[in-house]
């Protein structure tokens, strides 16, 4: 299961840090991949960012020296630490993970999601 939290309103230029508690027999394993993805309305699932179990990470070139994925060391928590926000990244943010190494931000390649936090940037 996963849950995220920490989602907001900010202004742009502004910060924000999300969470994601995750539970289950999948995050005692050393082959997990955890991600966060985004969503705007009519727009497609866009991979941000995503972490293994050995803290290698793979970032979208839109959100690159700007936003920080990191998760605690058993993997209880997965965090987005997003700093310098625009208004182009208002959306729906959503946590993900999957069994492997594979650093990719596909989301098909993903197994489990959380419900979502809202993150809406004003100009």
């Amino acid at each position: 299961q996963l849950v995220e939290s920490g989602g907001g309103s900010v202004q742009a230029g502004g910060s924000l840090r999300l969470s994601c508690a995750a539970s289950g027999d999948l995050y005692s394993s050393s082959d997990v991949v955890m991600a966060w993805f985004r969503q705007a309305p009519g727009e497609e699932r866009e991979g941000v960012a995503s972490i293994n179990s050995i803290g290698r990470t793979s970032y979208a070139d839109s959100v690159k020296g700007r936003f920080t994925i990191s998760h605690e060391k058993d993997k209880s928590t997965l965090y987005l630490e997003m700093q310098s926000l625009a208004p182009e990244d208002t959306a729906m943010y959503y946590c993900a993970s999957k069994w492997g190494y594979a650093l990719d931000r596909n989301p098909r390649t993903y197994d489990y999601w959380g419900q979502g936090t809202q993150v809406t940037v004003s100009s």
